[in-house]
Parts: C-alpha cells; structure tokens; sequence
C-alpha cells in the first residue's frame, strides 16, 4: 500500500521544523551573554572602521595578517569562535587599541601582570571537604 503524498510532505516538514527548533536550541544554549554581545558588536565595529579609514580591503588585511579573508569577514561580524590570536593581530595591524591602552602602556600593564600572577598559587584545587568522623 502507498503512503499518501500528502502523509509524505507533513512528515518531511515536521522533520524540518524539528531540526530547525535543536539547531534554534543548540544556538540559544551556547549563546554569549549580553555583555559579551555587546563587547563583540563593538570591537567588530571597531575594527571594520579602523580597515575602512585606512582603505584597506578585507582581502589586503587578511593578506597581512595571515589569515583567510572568511576568518576576517567572521571577526567583523563578532563571531566569538575566532581565535583570538588572530582577532588581537588584526587589531595591531590596524593599530586599534586593545584594553583602551597603546603599546607602551599595554607592555607595563603585561608585566604587571606576570608579576602579580608570580605571587599566586600555581594551580588552584577544590577546598577538601573535611570528613566528620566524631561518632
């Protein structure tokens, strides 16, 4: 017996729409919060409009920075998957200021750190529950 056309078009959109809802899912679960949006909005803007003052192609900066020109499109649109390496020499490229400081500040400021992190444990573990053994 044949299955009606009509059972065969219901089934298929009904396992579109359930793919379209797991991937809807997957994406809201791994979504960045508020914060992390807007700081990506505004360095993918920063950086777009340092490139475009400076006229350069999307082409032309990849090609100085080492990377493919789809990685550079995904920095400019905020996609928090790319390395941040890669995000970082694209900033210095163009000379976009990372952590509001220029160069020689953004040297102390590393150092700074290093020093301090010096004076930290090197690794941190779990506070170890104490065992009540008082019968």
């Amino acid at each position: 017996m044949a299955i009606p056309q009509s059972v065969c078009i219901v089934s298929v959109a009904f396992r579109v729409l359930c793919s379209i809802f797991n991937a809807i899912c997957l994406t809201m679960a791994n979504a960045p919060s508020r914060y992390t949006s807007d700081a990506l909005r505004l360095f993918a803007d920063t950086i777009r409009m340092a490139r475009t003052e400076q006229r350069l192609s999307q082409a032309a900066l990849a090609e100085r920075a080492g990377i493919s020109r789809a990685l550079l499109a995904r920095i400019e649109r905020g996609d928090p998957g790319c390395a941040i390496g890669s995000v970082f020499e694209v900033a210095a490229i163009l000379r976009v200021p990372l952590f509001g400081l220029d160069a020689p500040a953004l040297a102390r400021e590393a150092a700074r750190a290093a020093d301090r992190l010096t004076l930290l444990p090197a690794a941190v573990h779990r506070p170890r529950t104490l065992v009540d053994d008082d019968f």
